[in-house]
């Protein structure tokens, strides 16, 4: 098989055309062209006045593969694809131990853990504290709609994880040497995922569709052997001289096994205590924390696209924005979501969290993201490996008293926040948060450090997108959970630094962000788990 990348067509080119350009880009002829693939299609947007064509890379077959490497030997583009399909581990029958591996939590690393060892023949019982994905959105929608949490069941917990409530990106930076990444589009595409998440450059899915593809990997896990259980806290860990045994439920009953997947989300805080009172080894790490942003996805899509905006084979716009702030700190967009809605995102009570989502079709009046500010436990929450937790917990309750105390969210327009003025009443925006906004003022919601850095960060903002420091664009507060603000740290076996047989994996443990790299990170633990039980078979 070979590659060819950097193959340009005109936007609207017609759907039939890119076998005719990737025959004359060769020049070769049809029948010589034995098969084509679409690997990946992107646009550049860097001349909105110009053209602006798609962007290919192809994967094909020829008859004559070796004359025509020779003849573009010195040409980058054309050359031998690189073999990205997945090469799964075999676990003999007799060497699958009587105690079935534990995967604790099911989010995307959680699935994709317990989805692996599913496939290699291990039957893994999956424990997830919250509820199935369908309950699971009714709850959630019952905060949203009527200010009614349930701490078990929410954009945290639940089938799915807090990546079901997000924007479904299925796209990271991670370096994936092994195409862990393919194996995991492969798979939500088997369980339902529109087929161009294979391709585009910036996949997504969208909640209610990643709610379906949800419940069929679960299903899928279930044929396999597996078994998930729900509405199953993890209430301690068993642990004998340094090796796990197993774990015990909320509800008294004991599971026992020595091979145990800590896919843990990012606010599974009473977890998190848990383990650090039992001696499991972890460290504080940084993490972020700011506002949402609102904005009209029509401003977004004129500064991005320029002629091109409201293109239907477009969609709409995003952005990804920095800035280094004069006091040292850096501000930057988080988990943009075009045309979208920010949402209420808090997992415990009188505590107001935002986050943002879309759906597939991305077609909300708003545009929204994260504007954050970094930190780090060294400069900002000294204290050991929960203090960046129990500052999380600090910014959230104070988040809650200046929305009202009823899970509204305290905003303000971005105009008086650069000013240094509360919000009175709306303008042109009208923010999407729902159980609704408090207007007011942001600075006591955030440290000193980081309000500053925000309120530096956004005119330098709209000088790199036009109206990005539009005055009626509104804030929303606060984000707080970009990521976890620990690591259950693990060595090169996959294992905890202290407790074999415990293998922390994804956001929560902090070796993820973000639905792809915790669903390559869920593959990378399963097969860790697959090598210890190989290892401890007896020598024949």
């Amino acid at each position: 098989m070979l590659r060819i990348t950097e193959l340009k067509l005109p936007l609207d080119h017609a759907d039939d055309a890119i076998r005719p350009a990737l025959l004359q880009r060769l020049g070769i002829a049809d029948d010589e062209l034995l098969d084509v693939t679409l690997f990946k299609r992107s646009y550049d947007a860097r001349k909105k006045s110009g053209d602006m064509p798609f962007i290919y890379t192809l994967d094909f077959r020829v008859r004559d593969e070796a004359a025509l490497l020779a003849r573009f030997a010195d040409d980058r583009q054309i050359g031998i694809a690189p073999d990205t399909r997945y090469k799964p581990l075999s676990i003999p029958a007799e060497a699958r131990p009587e105690q079935r591996p534990l995967v604790v939590g099911f989010g995307p690393c959680g699935i994709f853990a317990a989805l692996l060892l599913a496939q290699m023949g291990l039957r893994p019982i999956v424990l997830e504290r919250g509820k199935e994905v369908r309950q699971r959105t009714k709850d959630t929608w019952g905060l949203w709609r009527k200010g009614v949490l349930d701490p078990e069941s929410n954009v945290q917990f639940g089938e799915g994880g807090a990546g079901t409530f997000s924007d479904g990106k299925l796209y990271s930076q991670i370096k994936d040497p092994r195409h862990y990444g393919r194996k995991v589009l492969e798979e939500f595409v088997k369980a339902g995922a529109p087929e161009e998440i294979l391709y585009v450059n910036k996949p997504h899915i969208g909640t209610f569709r990643l709610t379906g593809v949800v419940a069929s990997m679960r299903e899928e896990i279930k044929a396999l052997g597996g078994d998930v259980r729900f509405q199953q806290r993890v209430s301690d860990v068993l642990i004998e001289d340094g090796q796990l045994t197993g774990v015990q439920l909320e509800n008294g009953e004991r599971l026992l096994s020595h091979h145990v997947i800590l896919a843990l989300g990012h606010s599974s805080r009473d977890t998190f205590r848990m383990l650090h009172a039992r001696g499991v080894f972890m460290e504080a790490k940084p993490f972020s924390v700011g506002f949402r942003i609102e904005h009209p996805q029509t401003l977004i899509d004129r500064a991005r696209l320029g002629k091109y905006a409201g293109h239907p084979k477009l969609g709409a716009a995003d952005y990804k924005l920095v800035h280094h702030a004069s006091n040292g700190r850096s501000v930057y967009s988080f988990c943009m979501c075009p045309g979208g809605t920010v949402v209420a995102a808090t997992s415990e009570p009188h505590r107001v969290v935002t986050n943002g989502m879309s759906q597939y079709s991305r077609n909300e009046r708003n545009a929204n993201a994260g504007i954050v500010v970094g930190i780090t436990p060294e400069q900002d929450y000294p204290g050991g490996p929960l203090a960046g937790v129990e500052l999380q917990e600090r910014l959230e309750s104070q988040a809650y008293l200046l929305g009202g105390s009823s899970y509204e969210a305290p905003g303000q327009l971005v105009g008086d926040f650069i000013a240094g003025r509360p919000s009175s009443a709306l303008g042109s925006v009208e923010p999407s948060y729902k159980p609704g906004v408090r207007l007011g003022d942001l600075t006591p919601a955030l440290p000193d450090f980081a309000i500053a850095a925000i309120r530096e960060a956004l005119p330098a903002f709209g000088k790199q997108i036009k109206g990005f420091d539009l005055h009626d664009a509104v804030l929303t507060g606060i984000e707080t959970r970009t990521s976890s603000p620990l690591r259950i740290t693990r060595g090169e076996d996959l294992q905890s630094l202290n407790v074999r047989g415990l293998f922390p994996a994804g956001e929560g443990a902090g070796y993820a962000g973000g639905i792809l790299s915790a669903g390559v990170d869920g593959i990378r633990v399963a097969e860790g788990v697959a090598r210890t039980i190989l290892a401890e078979q007896p020598e024949s």
